[in-house]
């Protein structure tokens, strides 16, 4: 069927796989149209990494159909889609860094004679290619010393000269500065000019509409809408991502007590990393949560890690009771008594094959080091204490933690730092992916904690369980931290407009 104005380059309908009895995408339909710039959003698990690995054929679908230019096609290969016309350029651009830009650029293509590589053509044609993305560089130069900005240029232009009419960007801004964003930007709009079909994921939703056409949102694998960029205001795209709405009743939320009256336990001072989160403002205190709230990729995580040690500041300080102190290792943040539950507890937080007691001593034991070696006695005492204490269920101490739930993995974590007698506990998404009834029991236990008094730093997507325990909520977007909201500030519609920038956001509403 011919292409029109009026239809789409690339259209997908019914799109939909699953794991293992896990629903990654469900009838998700997606149009791109010649010559635009359709952002690709929605948080952790929307199904967007899914949607593209499933389109371009690394992933085999289960259902759904996919036409490009009216014809449907059906790519089994990475390979296969940029045959068909569909190339894909990931955040870690995917080439050679030790080759030269020209033996990027045409690998597996490059000219021969007679059997040979014709290196002087090859370098003379990849000299012309770039300079049609206006870039004039020594192509002969190996890849790696160039700048991220260029190595992604490169990778377009490749993909581009592979015939490539359907043009998906998977985070290509993340490892860049603003002047590097705006020369990507200059090639994209060359590149939109030319009819060419871009797929833009990204977090940063300033990018999203300094450049963008369309925006099409994912939510838990399903289509949650599709939009043009004008009839889309920010605060309608984050509800459309997070699935709230402004109307929805804020949750009870503890009595206020004025942050002056706790005592700080540490504070950091212009503190930030390049690249990473911009320099921030933070103090800890005893009996006092901080929740930091934003879209996936604002920088909550980020902040998270630089405060423990697990990426280390480029910039500021940090005091600790009133004491200047480095923070440059885990191991440095747990002499300072600083525990942290990461996010990802499967792969960064639990030791799956050894069982719960051994889990729940492993930060005691590595305060103590080597050479002193916790008695299997106290271990045992430890660990029956913790799973009375938080309820592991089964309350069995030698079961590999690994046949434990989600929830129960997640206590078993809460009850390693805890162990050390943490004087601030750390807590990335400390609730995502288990039940409701463990959900339940480790909002219990925060509070419960906070009462104790001691000073807890969560990051939550769920904005509705954290206004119920934070005392304080900074929220962050493009990574920095843009707005902190305290006592009867914290609601989700402030949270939300924060997140959005949207013109009635309460930034200015600080403790």
């Amino acid at each position: 069927m011919p292409l029109t104005d009026d239809a789409p380059l690339l259209s997908l309908a019914g799109f939909s796989k699953s794991f293992a009895g896990f629903v990654a995408l469900d009838r998700v339909d997606f149009t791109l149209r010649a010559g635009e710039i359709h952002a690709l959003l929605g948080e952790n698990g929307a199904g967007k990494s899914t949607l593209i690995k499933t389109m371009t054929g690394v992933v085999t679908r289960d259902a759904g159909t996919m036409r490009l230019n009216g014809a449907e096609i059906a790519p089994r290969s990475a390979e296969e889609a940029v045959k068909a016309g569909i190339a894909t350029v990931y955040q870690e651009v995917n080439l050679a860094p030790n080759l030269s830009v020209a033996q990027n650029l045409f690998l597996g293509r490059q000219p021969t004679r007679f059997g040979l590589v014709r290196e002087r053509e090859m370098r003379r044609r990849a000299a012309a290619l770039l300079t049609e993305f206006g870039l004039a560089i020594d192509v002969s130069s190996p890849l790696e010393s160039y700048s991220v900005a260029i190595q992604h240029i490169v990778a377009i232009a490749r993909a581009v000269d592979q015939s490539a009419r359907v043009l998906i960007l998977d985070e290509p801004t993340a490892s860049l500065d603003a002047h590097e964003v705006e020369v990507l930007f200059a090639v994209l709009r060359q590149l939109q000019a030319r009819g060419i079909g871009i797929v833009f994921v990204t977090h940063f939703l300033d990018q999203v509409y300094a450049i963008c056409d369309r925006i099409t949102v994912l939510r838990n694998g399903r289509l949650a809408g599709t939009a043009p960029i004008a009839d889309l205001p920010r605060l309608d795209l984050v509800r459309l991502m997070l699935g709230r709405e402004l109307s929805e009743a804020t949750a009870k939320r503890p009595p206020h007590v004025e942050s002056a009256a706790r005592t700080p336990v540490a504070t950091f001072a212009a503190f930030g990393k390049e690249g990473q989160v911009a320099p921030f403002d933070l103090t800890l205190r005893a009996g006092h949560v901080v929740g930091l709230a934003g879209l996936l990729g604002s920088g909550r995580t980020e902040t998270v890690r630089l405060v423990f040690g697990a990426e280390k500041a480029d910039c500021g300080t940090a005091e600790v009771d009133g004491r200047r102190v480095a923070i440059g290792s885990p191991r440095e943040a747990m002499r300072l008594r600083f525990g942290y539950c990461p996010e990802e507890r499967k792969t960064e937080g639990i030791v799956a094959d050894l069982t719960v007691r051994e889990n729940i001593v492993l930060a005691l034991q590595a305060q103590r080091g080597a050479l002193a070696p916790l008695p299997r006695r106290e271990q045992d005492e430890i660990a029956a204490k913790f799973i009375r204490l938080l309820d592991i269920r089964p309350p069995d101490p030698e079961r590999p933690i690994g046949l434990l739930s989600g929830g129960n993995q997640q206590k078993a974590l809460l009850a390693r730092w805890l162990a050390t007698s943490p004087r601030l506990l750390i807590l990335d998404e400390p609730t995502r992916g288990i039940d409701v009834g463990a959900h339940a029991e480790i909002i219990a236990l925060i509070r419960s904690l906070c009462a104790e008094g001691m000073a807890l730093l969560v990051v939550s997507s769920e904005l509705e369980e954290i206004v119920t325990y934070a005392d304080e909520v900074i929220v962050l977007r493009d990574r920095a931290h843009v707005a902190r909201l305290s006592g009867d500030a914290v609601d989700v519609p402030a949270i939300l407009a924060a997140i959005a920038d949207a013109p009635s956001a309460p930034a200015a509403r600080h403790a």
